[in-house]
């Protein structure tokens, strides 16, 4: 799956030489937590409400709110965003979004085509969606556990089990353990799963969790 395919298009975004005040609108105003900063078609910062509240007066401030309502209508976005901002390519994948996010301990990334233009934004919560739509977690049907051992033509086996039952396969997963075992979870479409288990188990595989999803 690719960035493009879950990113927002059409981003609320501001310019270097708009102000404080105008980004703490469109912020306030459309729920958002941080803007993309464009300067003629190009990305060139970002500023969030967390550079907005640190460069606004302490509570504690002597200014009087007229002083400091005229001190941050002066102060330029510019001034404020931040420049060295982590982009990622329409055409990568999720996965190399997720580690841009984990490993620079961030929630956001503009996204970039090769001229550098602004062409959308991801969020940790579109990674979060794509990785439960993946797993088919809320996908109408069965989720069957299957412990196994960790080796060559076992997800073959499962799958004649399965197909010599008429089922559909709908999502498959794999999770590597320790001491050469995994866990590979199996959607399929369909309830009447009892018959399958008994096979898959006849064989020699353990059904560790069997989830059904009833729900549309």
């Amino acid at each position: 799956m690719f960035v493009k395919t879950k990113m927002t298009t059409n981003p609320f975004t501001i310019t270097p030489d708009h102000t404080v005040p105008e980004a703490h609108e469109i912020i306030v105003k459309h729920g958002v937590k941080r803007l993309p900063v464009i300067h003629k078609g190009k990305l060139v910062g970002v500023v969030s409400k967390e550079d907005i509240d640190r460069y606004s007066p302490s509570k504690a401030t002597s200014l009087s709110m007229g002083e400091i309502t005229y001190l941050l209508a002066k102060t330029k976005i510019k001034q404020i965003m931040s420049k060295d901002v982590i982009t990622v390519s329409p055409d990568a994948l999720l996965e190399e979004a997720a580690t841009l996010m984990r490993d620079n301990k961030i929630s956001f990334l503009p996204v970039v085509d090769n001229k550098e233009t602004l062409v959308g934004i991801i969020t940790e919560s579109d990674i979060f969606d794509s990785f439960i739509e993946l797993l088919g977690f809320r996908e109408h049907g069965t989720r069957l556990t299957i412990e196994v051992n960790d080796e060559p033509g076992i997800m073959s086996n499962l799958t004649n089990i399965i197909g010599q039952f008429g089922a559909n396969i709908t999502r498959v997963s794999v999770y590597r353990g320790l001491n050469g075992r995994s866990s590979i979870v199996v959607g399929i479409n369909s309830f009447n799963t009892e018959e399958i288990e008994k096979a898959i188990e006849k064989t020699g595989f353990t059904i560790l969790h069997k989830l059904e999803n009833k729900n549309r």
